[in-house]
């Protein structure tokens, strides 16, 4: 019997992931095809799916393209809800630099902090967790649902380069019970 499992992503890094593959370019795939993908690949169930992302920004009067990147972003996680996975969303932050705009997700990681640590409570029976991402901000809950007797799977994707976007976090590392190192067929249908 496989060991059933919740599956937690954080969609900004597999955004970054994705187009390091697709050498530049987004790969088109189905979230429900990565995550058949991974669990297969380690031997797990998956139970269910938790997705954190941030919409994009909208301002009180957007402009049509901020009204398409809303209806598009709105299409896809209508699919993804089809889909049963569960979305959680944060903010989008836009912040004026040198002239410029630049946008931050908010807000984010701390409901990928909660719903981990709600593990405990909302689902008594699973022992072990996959988590996609590479920040070490996480590195708190992972242990802390270590010392409570679940088991984190850490699948990530990292450059042994100085590459900004995906560094090695040792603490990180060390603090899962098992790392995989995210490969191009893991996104594949």
């Amino acid at each position: 019997m496989l060991d059933k499992v919740l599956v937690f992503i954080d969609a900004g890094f597999l955004s970054k992931v994705s187009k390091r593959f697709g050498e530049g370019e987004y790969i088109k795939f189905k979230i429900t095809d990565f995550v058949n993908n991974i669990c297969s690949k380690g031997g797990y169930d998956c139970e269910k799916v938790f997705y954190y992302t941030a919409p994009p920004y909208h301002p009180n009067n957007p402009s049509k393209n901020e009204i398409y990147r809303k209806e598009r972003y709105d299409f896809f996680k209508n699919l993804l809800v089809k889909d049963g996975i569960v979305v959680r969303e944060g903010r989008c932050q836009r912040l004026k630099i040198d002239g410029r705009s630049v946008y931050r997700q908010k807000e984010v990681d701390s409901l990928m902090i909660i719903d981990m640590m709600s593990v405990l409570v909302d689902y008594p029976d699973i022992k072990k967790v996959i988590l996609v991402s590479s920040d070490s901000d996480f590195v708190p809950v992972i242990e802390k649902l270590s010392r409570k007797g679940v088991k984190t799977i850490l699948y990530t994707y990292f450059s042994r380069k100085r590459d900004v976007d995906f560094s090695w976090s040792n603490d990180l590392i060390r603090s899962v019970w098992r790392y995989v190192k995210l490969e191009r067929g893991d996104f594949d249908g």
